[in-house]
């Protein structure tokens, strides 16, 4: 083992010898991926990161070699000198190396290891648990190893732009103060200051702006954060994103820098060129009122259609239509109870074409009402558009409504939704906020059920937009006070800073999010650095100067102390290399990944410590109290 480590030294990686390395002597490292046994020969396909060689064994070249090969077994870790050599008829284009092996003249064995407790394949069906336990085991697949990598590559061409761009990078503290609003921190017990804590930063974003400030200009950081929540397939505990601050700038510069940088990873790292389907690598952008009437959220899937239709009016118009459960709704807005630009409740439908309703069965249409109750709605209304009638419209079928809904009401209603003979309308009404999540969810469920858009990943389609202007406030669960939409450092459009005062709903801002495929792959905002202004958007909060002061009490004095006007942007990097790699899930391009319920299975953390680090810390644990 010396000789190998010590003197001949690896020549190539598993991968990279291809036919002109023909009659090359060559010194190989790597993992036994599989043996085969032929009497007189034995052969073993050797792996490492990057990729596959065929080593044969022949006594009659080795001896020694040849003892080795006969040994060696799944994952043991060996090393071969070897011959190049062409395998002429018996081609293996499954693999990149398949044009050629390597005759081993002298091998040695590193390591033994035991029997894998699951393939090391792509295609495996191990459980997810039993994967992240031997999770050493599992970064060896072939799949994951790719998806690694390219995240060291987006690491690359990150640092690589906005080193270009004149971008500095700065790392801020991750033990913060604690600061209520947002997202639920994960607290530190500071031994050297008992009683109080650390908050872990779920941002850099109070310190970049510091930054700014301090006229750094151009701030750049992949920054680890941290938010103690609920966990799902594109969530973790720990996550990481590219932070961006940048000074003297408006909305437009900033979506510049970040397209370009966008641009270029999908060209070095997929050879995808962005610019042929976005002249000058502009993406396009949608008010975020179009895109929640249109889309039912502000992170729309552009793939594919099945738009919302908005309703509400023509209800109101109609009285209810005769419909039972849409009267109230429209008595509702006729006695002038509710305003029309703030609806409490909502009428909203969807159109399945005939080409995809007809293919779906009673059992099938029955079966997304039990979807939506799973996130709350009460049901969901639906209609089969009959033939038309003469010199009318298409009367509904399959449906309760259609036997109170007046002629005029269902004219109306497939005029507006566009429906003819044999389409599907499926209707949600009630809070906005519920039938928005509702039908945004339903168009994405039925999406993916009826083809439209693959399960998982792009399909070929990038389609790539800007979110803008939406509101800086919205509606407390309480229903009757105000808080910030992002965070109340957002700038309000110069026009909605009379609005304030008089009516914080209609107060539009600065922010903006970047959105791929239905995934928010970013969000930001230019930030409030007039303290006047400042002042008011407190105000329509609730926050009193004390109140500011103690909460955010070093940012308000910088930014008394010559701020320039600044604003920035964070990109998810764990869900850009997700997209980037077309995984389900963000456990598939994070090298070591928590459980949906925050645990790690392979160093069981978290886990429990003794009564005297608790008592060092000055704290003392309730749980099992």
């Amino acid at each position: 083992m010396a000789r190998f480590i010590d003197e001949l030294k690896r020549t190539h990686s598993c991968g990279a010898l291809r036919e002109g390395n023909v009659g090359d002597e060559v010194v190989l490292f790597g993992w036994v991926h599989s043996r085969r046994d032929h009497g007189e020969l034995i052969f073993v396909d050797l792996r490492d990161r990057d990729g596959i060689t065929q080593v044969v064994f022949d006594p009659s070249v080795s001896k020694d070699a040849f003892a080795v090969g006969d040994r060696a077994r799944s994952e043991w870790v060996i090393g071969v000198r070897a011959k190049v050599r062409s395998r002429g008829g018996n081609v293996n284009d499954k693999i990149a190396t398949g044009r050629i092996e390597v005759l081993a003249l002298e091998a040695t064995v590193f390591n033994k290891a035991e029997t894998p407790v699951f393939p090391i394949e792509d295609d495996i069906d191990t459980n997810e648990e039993k994967r992240l336990e031997h999770r050493y085991l599992d970064l060896r697949r072939a799949k994951l190893q790719r998806n690694i990598m390219t995240r060291s590559r987006i690491y690359h061409h990150t640092r690589s732009h906005f080193h270009e761009s004149g971008f500095v990078e700065v790392e801020t503290p991750i033990f913060v103060k604690y600061t209520p609003g947002g997202a639920r921190n994960f607290l530190v017990p500071a031994r050297l200051n008992p009683g109080l804590f650390y908050a872990l930063a779920e941002s850099p974003q109070l310190f970049k702006q510091l930054l700014m400030v301090s006229g750094f200009d151009r701030y750049i950081q992949i920054v680890k954060c941290f938010r103690d929540e609920d966990l799902r397939g594109d969530r973790q505990p720990e996550f990481t994103q590219i932070d961006v601050e940048m000074s003297f700038v408006n909305q437009d510069d900033i979506f510049g820098i970040i397209e370009k940088l966008v641009v270029r990873l999908w060209k070095e790292l997929l050879g995808v060129d962005l610019t042929q389907r976005y002249p000058g690598g502009v993406f396009p952008r949608m008010k975020f009122e179009e895109s929640m009437r249109r889309f039912g959220n502000d992170k729309p899937d552009m793939r594919f259609g099945l738009e919302h239709v908005e309703l509400t009016d023509l209800v109101i118009t109609h009285g209810g239509g005769g419909v039972p459960l849409l009267e109230p709704i429209a008595k509702k807005f006729a006695d002038g109870t509710y305003r029309r630009d703030l609806p409490d409740e909502i009428v909203k439908a969807i159109r399945v074409p005939a080409q995809h309703a007809t293919a779906m069965s009673r059992t099938e249409i029955d079966k997304l009402e039990a979807f939506v109750k799973q996130m709350g709605a009460k049901g969901l209304a639906r209609a089969k558009v009959g033939p038309a009638s003469s010199g009318g419209s298409g009367e509904w079928q399959q449906s309760p409504m259609a036997k109170s809904a007046t002629k005029e009401f269902v004219a109306a209603v497939n005029a507006a939704c566009g429906a003819e003979e044999g389409d599907l309308l499926l209707f949600q009404f009630g809070p906005e906020a519920m039938v928005h999540t509702v039908m945004a969810n339903l168009r994405l469920h039925l999406g993916k059920k009826l083809g439209m858009i693959p399960q998982v990943g792009a399909g070929g389609d990038w389609n790539l937009l800007w979110v803008v202007e939406p509101p800086l406030f919205e509606r407390h669960e309480d229903g009757k006070t105000w808080v910030a939409a992002h965070h109340p450092f957002t700038r309000p459009h110069d026009d909605s800073v009379p609005l304030l005062d008089r009516d914080p709903g209609k107060v539009l801002c600065y922010r903006y999010d970047l959105v791929l495929n239905g995934v928010e792959l970013g969000g930001g905002s230019i930030r409030l650095h007039d303290p006047d202004v400042q002042k008011k958007v407190f105000e329509v909060l609730g926050i009193g100067e004390q109140e500011a002061t103690e909460k955010f009490g070093f940012l308000l004095s910088a930014l008394r102390h010559g701020a320039p006007p600044h604003g920035g942007i964070a990109l998810g990097l764990d869900r850009l290399a997700m997209l980037l790699t077309e995984s389900e899930s963000l456990r598939d391009v994070i090298a070591f990944p928590k459980t949906g319920k925050g645990s790690d299975l392979m160093t069981g953390a978290p886990g429990p410590v003794i009564p005297e680090q608790l008592a060092e810390l000055k704290v003392r644990s309730t749980a099992g109290t």
